[in-house]
């Protein structure tokens, strides 16, 4: 029997439209009976190359445009996925909800919490619609180890988590500025709205939401060359680590989130990584050594720190075999084929969606408070509501 195909239109062609069109392409390698994702339409402003490389490469390829809103009223195309700056989150979001488009958006779902409202106003308007934010990391194996960790509660009372994005490109202080490091394109949030939802997905999935906030940010790298080598202005927080404290619904007691978020950490080329201490347990994953899990069970005073070496344990199996190690391009595969099981007809929920737009909002909240925090030197108390 024929299986169902969603056409994709893919908005914004650079490296994470590129990722994307991969994992579309490669869905053959996951054992999984749902529906298959069709590159279907692309769209981007200019970057001639970009386009060329997207119509080489996938042939079911109908619509080429400069004009998003073209992907949106074409009945061919029955999802979105977005990956433009964040200053076009509001506009492009809405539109593509408004347009009836099921949509996979990049973090951080608007330039600022006021975008970010407007923005989930839209979905609830459109409940029909299946939104979520793209979040690859929590879809590494490691990291799902963590999340059944987690599920089996393992960790007795929770004392710290620790949350982290870190890597070393803008080390080079040579290297010219781009929008990311633009206020009026990336936003005030800085490393924070780059890289922060990615470090939130997790701890707001099982709950533990801030009750306060306090951050210290640093624009380290003050100037930046511009294209012609000129030094100008770069105003965007380069590193950010925040402190909040949140309770555990499952038991009650406080607990402490550290979230780092670092564009300038010595060393580091795109590590993200976790870490939960408890009084019973405590487990830990980084990118940096994929195949490794790290638990730890309290037992007395002498304790040690366990390794495991995991395959490619993922949350939808796949052909890879049982020896290899996991990816990056492994766990956009697997983000995807978390997005696309909620097109499946009667199925189980899927272990652990996509970030949904609730999520984003609270990731906003934090990133909000964390910058008035740094401006006023306080600890920042959120409310729930």
């Amino acid at each position: 029997m024929p299986r169902e195909k969603i056409n994709f239109g893919i908005i914004g062609l650079g490296l994470m439209g590129k990722e994307f069109a991969s994992a579309a392409a490669r869905w053959c390698h996951l054992l999984d009976d749902g529906p298959v994702p069709v590159v279907r339409g692309i769209c981007n402003r200019s970057n001639e190359w970009d386009r060329q490389w997207f119509t080489a490469n996938f042939p079911d390829i109908e619509i080429v445009t400069g004009n998003y809103r073209e992907l949106l009223e074409d009945h061919r195309i029955d999802a979105i996925y977005c990956a433009v700056p964040h200053n076009l989150h509001e506009e492009y979001y809405i539109n593509i909800l408004q347009a009836g488009k099921h949509l996979l958006g990049e973090k951080p779902f608007g330039i600022d919490l006021e975008a970010n409202k407007k923005i989930l106003e839209a979905t609830r308007e459109h409940p029909g619609l299946i939104v979520r934010c793209s979040s690859e990391f929590a879809y590494y194996p490691g990291a799902r180890r963590i999340i059944d960790w987690l599920n089996e509660q393992k960790y007795g009372r929770l004392m710290e988590v620790r949350c982290g994005f870190h890597h070393a490109s803008d080390m080079d202080l040579d290297k010219p500025i781009n929008w990311k490091r633009m206020v009026d394109i990336n936003g005030e949030y800085g490393c924070m709205g780059d890289l922060g939802f990615h470090i939130h997905f997790i701890p707001l999935r099982f709950g533990w939401y801030p009750e306060s906030v306090l951050a210290s940010l640093q624009n380290i790298a003050t100037e930046r060359p511009s294209g012609d080598g000129t030094l100008v202005p770069c105003e965007t927080w380069d590193n950010a680590t925040v402190i909040t404290e949140s309770t555990d619904p499952l038991n009650g007691m406080p607990f402490s989130i550290q979230y780092e978020t670092k564009r300038m950490a010595p060393g580091q080329t795109n590590t993200w990584f976790i870490e939960i201490y408890g009084t019973k347990g405590s487990a830990r994953y980084s990118t940096h050594e994929p195949k490794a899990f790290y638990t730890l069970e309290t037992r007395g005073r002498e304790q040690g720190w366990t390794r495991t070496d995991i395959g490619p344990d993922s949350f939808i199996p796949s052909i890879t075999g049982s020896i290899f190690e996991s990816g990056f391009s492994d766990s956009m595969l697997q983000m995807l084929g978390a997005f696309l099981w909620e097109f499946k007809k009667d199925a189980a929920a899927h272990p652990f969606p996509a970030g949904h737009p609730e999520e984003t909002h609270w990731s906003h909240k934090i990133m909000t408070a964390a910058l008035e925090s740094h401006k006023t030197g306080n600890k920042i108390i959120i409310k729930k509501s």
